[in-house]
């Protein structure tokens, strides 16, 4: 073996030489039982991330470790085509060339799209495989597929013929850069320094209203102002009119439970076409909703119809102002006619597009709906009934409150990349949804034109679809058959509402069935301090990187073993640097058990295993199995990852292998090697899943199987052992000894290099011969100069420890200076003691636990935890030495 794993050369070998072997692959006419996972499938236009990093390690366990079950795994890959991500990617190309998508035209311009998308698109599933992802890339689909769009299709025409699918005419967040509608995920709240304009609305037959705003470049589409029926102040003034400053038109005063009396001056302008509560004001109070703002955020008087030349020449001239523009015109306007009554400093919160950066505009326009509300009811009945497991169980709370106050989904997107809207227009504006242009021509009847509508769908009305459309669906095939329903979806909590709930509502209403039996939600990435990643703080970590440094086991075993569901997972350099060294330790050990002829037996039986310290680990052996079984089975990664570290470093590295290593040039040589190389096969077999190339590479090496075949052997399972607890008893004694005496040691200062007797006060004589049987390693192990009975009283200058029945005494008079090891002891707990008051103190203020963010909090609770422990060690150790 090399001195050193090195994962450069090895990773690209190993992945090729599984994937070359078909070990991804599915066998949808096999007859083992099938797991199936569905990939949340990354936009083309990605790149790996740590997001990425987390869920696909977190579903590359999974899978690894259900195929060495025997299980037919099917983990599905694939790509989604995300339509605006995509569009700007290219649109960005094209302005390089000084040209426009519009000046391409579509045809030319989706040309080059599908162009972009084989040259440089995808690049994320080659990164997927850096990550040691084994999905079964022979059947890896792209959300644009023929077969996908065919689904597509199906559904849109289903859903419309059953009335599920509408149009309508409602507001939208709506991106004046991007000219389309987007949807609520694609919506980033940001908090701006803005003001509160507090207007008067001159009361017809005499007195005012004030009403406060934040967008008075809206008040020329006002159509009522609105007050609390409860408030006393404008009590008298219901069903009144106002002048609409500027503008001159009269508008109603309402009462409406909108207006919040504490709030602003508790009278609000309603303007149904440019806000989604004033919409829902206007719709109670049937109030017209003109739009006074066009696609490109533009001010547009068209709506206001015959009014417009009746308006004031000051109103006409805003026609084709931008609307940041106009607003800064209408307040001047509002102040020259002294009509402002106060400007006060407003902070709040401004939705913005997320990719454009622009602020949205809701906008009125007819668009393409489908009736979520309906659609909602049997997911949310399944996870009533169990039928589909939240993991945390919590989530299922926030499912339930947004599933069941769900709003009807605008599907339509006016964008050219993505699935054109199988809808056909006659000439007198009748619509024919079908499944093909033929199809709606024989619907609208010969000779008719038809010209398609222009919109494209959400690209989540296609991701919805993924877990059957990927099987083949609407043809009943072999795939769909047995891999549907799924077993386990695996993604953040961020995408709940936007992914998870429709695949639901879509797989229940199509399939019959639900599309996962369990959604499993692990949390965000964060970086080490506990705060999460953004550019503009600089802590973005790019897991390419770490790879390339470190290699893709620390990385996987760096975010598994932070996964603990619920929590968030703390990432970075140094957290993946240092868990490389669990990489190298199971190395080292490997090549310390090759350099003394440590190889597979074939014939051996562990069953027959006669010596303790091979009953001992061999019971070691099956405490892990069955830890790290019912860890995955829970889906508790971060137990899984931590029983591994547990068997792999303590019980194999730090003990078995310290213990063994007089035996194997002894007499028990042969049983020694056979039980050291079959333990090793069970820790390999056991962390295949968790970091699979440096195990493939052992495994390999040491010839257990074939090349490449660890990821198809079998998941290790407990075995018989002869008299297991008094194996279990007489090592463990012998492990607890060490450990003790060492931390005795550590703690007293004592010099690695001196060695003490070990005495014990109290002990039984079984053991004390326990003892003298073990003494080599007592002695090699704990430093011990010699083993036997305390005779007489404890010495002066001895530490103690206690053990079992008996009391550990190791005489230091000699060795150590004891008065100056107790000052020094006494020191360093009054320093940790100080800080652990500081602490204390900072949590148990109430202003402070209010204020700070959670991962402040976190973090402090953690320092409080650490001095505590701290605390209690130095006073142990004080104790020993009283």
């Amino acid at each position: 073996m090399d001195k050193h794993f090195e994962p450069a050369s090895a990773e690209a070998r190993l992945y090729r030489g599984w994937e070359q072997s078909g070990a991804f692959a599915a066998a949808p006419l096999g007859k083992a039982a099938p797991y199936s996972i569905m990939i949340p499938p990354p936009n083309v236009t990605g790149s790996l991330h740590v997001g990425h990093a987390l869920t696909m390690t977190l579903q590359d366990i999974f899978v690894r470790y259900r195929r060495m079950q025997g299980r037919d795994v099917l983990w599905q890959p694939g790509t989604d085509h995300a339509g605006i991500a995509t569009q700007m990617v290219v649109e960005r190309l094209l302005d390089k060339e000084k040209t426009t998508r519009k000046a391409l035209g579509r045809e030319t311009f989706l040309a080059r799209v599908w162009q972009w998308k084989e040259e440089s698109g995808g690049a994320i599933t080659q990164q997927l495989r850096r990550l040691g992802a084994s999905p079964d890339w022979a059947r890896e689909r792209f959300t644009m597929d023929e077969g996908l769009s065919v689904a597509v299709r199906e559904v849109f025409v289903r859903l419309h013929e059953e009335g599920l699918i509408y149009q309508d005419k409602r507001l939208v967040n709506w991106d004046p850069a991007l000219q389309t509608a987007i949807s609520d995920l694609e919506v980033e709240t940001r908090d701006v320094k803005g003001h509160l304009w507090h207007i008067r609305y001159p009361v017809e037959g005499g007195g005012e209203i004030v009403v406060a705003t934040t967008r008075p470049e809206t008040m020329l589409g006002d159509t009522a102002v609105a007050v609390h029926g409860e408030n006393a102040r404008y009590y008298g003034l219901v069903g009144k009119h106002v002048i609409l400053p500027l503008t001159g038109r009269r508008i109603p005063i309402i009462a409406d439970d909108y207006a919040d009396p504490e709030k602003g001056t508790g009278a609000v302008k309603i303007t149904p076409a440019h806000d989604f509560n004033d919409f829902e004001v206007g719709k109670r109070h049937g109030l017209a909703t003109p739009s006074i703002l066009d696609r490109q955020g533009r001010i547009t008087l068209a709506e206001l119809g015959a009014e417009l030349g009746e308006m004031p020449e000051f109103v006409r001239g805003l026609e084709g102002m931008e609307r940041f523009a106009a607003r800064k015109a209408i307040v001047a306007e509002l102040e020259r006619l002294e009509m402002l009554a106060e400007i006060k400093p407003h902070p709040h919160a401004v939705p913005h597009g997320d990719r454009s950066g622009v602020p949205i505009e809701p906008l009125l326009t007819t668009q393409w709906y489908c009736n979520a509300g309906v659609l909602a009811q049997p997911a949310i009945a399944a996870v009533e009934s169990g039928a589909i497991k939240f993991v945390p169980q919590q989530w299922e709370n926030t499912f339930f409150a947004w599933m069941r106050d769900i709003q009807p989904w605008c599907i339509s997107r006016q964008l050219w990349w993505g699935h054109r809207i199988p809808a056909w227009y006659g000439p007198d504006g009748a619509v024919y949804v079908a499944r093909s242009e033929a199809q709606a021509q024989a619907q609208a009847g010969e000779g008719v034109a038809l010209t398609q509508d222009e919109d494209v769908l959400d690209t989540w009305f296609s991701s919805a679809l993924w877990p059957f459309s990927t099987l083949g669906w609407p043809e009943q095939t072999p795939e769909l058959a047995k891999y549907y329903p799924t077993d386990t979806l695996v993604t953040g909590f961020d995408i709940i509402f936007f992914w998870v709930a429709r695949m639901m509502m879509m797989g229940l209403h199509f399939m019959g069935d639900v599309p996962f039996r369990t959604v499993y939600i692990h949390g965000l990435v964060r970086d080490e301090k506990g705060q999460k990643m953004s550019k503009s703080k600089g802590n973005v970590i790019d897991p390419l990187n770490l790879i390339e440094a470190y290699g893709t086991d620390a990385l996987r075993y760096a975010v598994a073993a932070a996964a603990g569901q619920g929590r968030d997972v703390k990432l970075g350099a140094k957290i993946v640097e240092n868990n490389r060294g669990f990489i190298t330790k199971i190395w080292n050990a490997a090549r310390f058990l090759e350099m003394n002829g440590v190889k597979p037996n074939p014939g051996f039986h562990p069953e027959d295993a006669k010596l303790p310290l091979s009953r001992w680990i061999l019971v070691k052996a099956n405490a892990a199995i069955r830890s790290a079984t019912e860890a995955l089975d829970a889906f508790r990664p971060n137990d899984y990852a931590q029983a591994c570290y547990r068997f792999a470093w303590g019980d194999v590295c730090d003990w078995f292998i310290e213990f063994a290593k007089p035996g194997f040039s002894g007499g028990d040589a042969a049983e020694i090697h056979d039980v050291a190389a079959y333990v090793l096969g069970i820790l390999l077999r056991l962390m295949h899943p968790l970091i699979p190339f440096v195990t493939e590479e052992l495994w390999d090496h040491f010839g257990y199987g074939p090349q490449y075949s660890l990821i198809n052997a079998p998941w290790p399972e407990p075995v018989g052992v002869h008299e297991p607890e008094a194996a279990r008893a007489q090592v463990q004694w012998v492990v607890d000894l060490i450990s003790q005496v060492r931390t005795v040691r550590s703690e007293m200062n004592v010099p690695p290099s001196v060695k003490s007797p070990v005495l014990l006060h109290d002990a039984a004589p079984e053991t004390l011969a326990r003892g003298d049987e073990w003494f080599e390693a007592i002695s090699r192990m704990a430093r011990a100069s010699a083993f036997g009975p305390l005779a007489g009283g404890v010495p002066h200058g001895a530490a103690q420890a206690v053990l079992g029945e008996a009391t550990i005494v190791l005489p230091l008079a000699g060795i150590i200076d004891l008065a100056a090891e107790r000052a020094r002891l006494t020191a360093t707990r009054a320093k940790a003691s100080a800080e652990l008051q500081k602490v204390e103190q900072k949590l148990a203020n109430a202003d402070f636990v209010s204020r700070a963010p959670e991962t402040i909090l976190e973090e402090h609770r953690e320092r409080q935890e650490s001095f505590a422990a701290e605390v209690a060690r130095l006073d142990a150790a004080l104790q020993r030495i009283a």
